[in-house]
C-alpha cells in the first residue's frame, strides 16, 4: 500500500456559484489519491470553540479545533455531499483534503461533513444528488401512500357493523 502525500498539489481550483451558494471547483484534472488542498485557519481551544459562532469549525482532536472561517482558507468552499469525491485526512494536527477518485475539470469538490453536522444543519436541506434523489422518491411515493390511507379509512367506514350478542 502506498503512503499518502500530505503536500497539496499545484491544482487549478476556482471558487464559483454552486447549488448551495459558493463551491470549490477543479479547473484541471485531479488524480485519485492526490492531496488537493489543506484546510487552514485559526487554532481554537475547547473554551474558544464553545464561544465561537462559526460554521467552519473542523475538530482535530478533543483539545484542538480549526476555525476555517477566514477567506484565505480556500478549502472552506468545499461543500458537503453524501457521495463525495474528496475526503479529509488529519495528519500531525493538520487537515488535508484528498481526492477519493479522479476528479474532472469543472467538477465541484465535496466531502462528507459527518453525521453530527449533517443531522444538525443539513438533514432537511442537503442538495447533494443522493439526497435530492431520496427526496424526489419520497415525494412521489407520498401521494400513493396517502391515497392508500384514505382507501383504508373508507373500507373501515363501510364495513358491516359487528353483530355480537345476537
Amino acid at each position: 500500500m502506498t503512503r499518502k502525500s500530505y503536500t497539496p498539489g499545484d491544482f487549478d481550483l476556482r471558487v464559483g456559484r454552486s447549488k448551495t451558494g459558493l463551491g470549490l471547483y477543479a479547473e484541471s484534472e485531479i488524480p485519485k489519491g492526490a492531496c488537493v488542498i489543506e484546510y487552514v485557519g485559526v487554532e481554537l481551544t475547547k473554551e474558544q470553540e464553545e464561544k465561537a459562532n462559526s460554521k467552519y469549525l473542523f475538530e482535530i482532536n478533543s483539545r484542538k479545533t480549526i476555525d476555517g472561517a477566514p477567506r484565505w482558507n480556500t478549502a472552506r468552499y468545499i461543500n458537503h455531499s453524501c457521495r463525495p469525491n474528496c475526503e479529509p485526512n488529519i495528519h500531525k494536527g493538520r487537515v488535508f483534503i484528498h481526492a477519493r477518485r479522479k476528479i474532472k475539470p469543472g467538477e465541484e469538490l465535496s466531502y462528507d461533513y459527518g453525521k453530527n453536522y449533517f443531522n444538525e444543519y443539513l438533514k432537511d436541506i442537503c442538495a447533494c444528488p443522493k439526497c435530492a434523489e431520496k427526496r424526489a422518491a419520497a415525494k412521489s411515493a407520498a401521494p400513493k401512500s396517502a391515497a392508500r390511507k384514505r382507501a383504508a379509512k373508507k373500507t373501515k367506514k363501510t364495513a358491516a357493523p359487528s353483530r355480537k350478542g345476537r
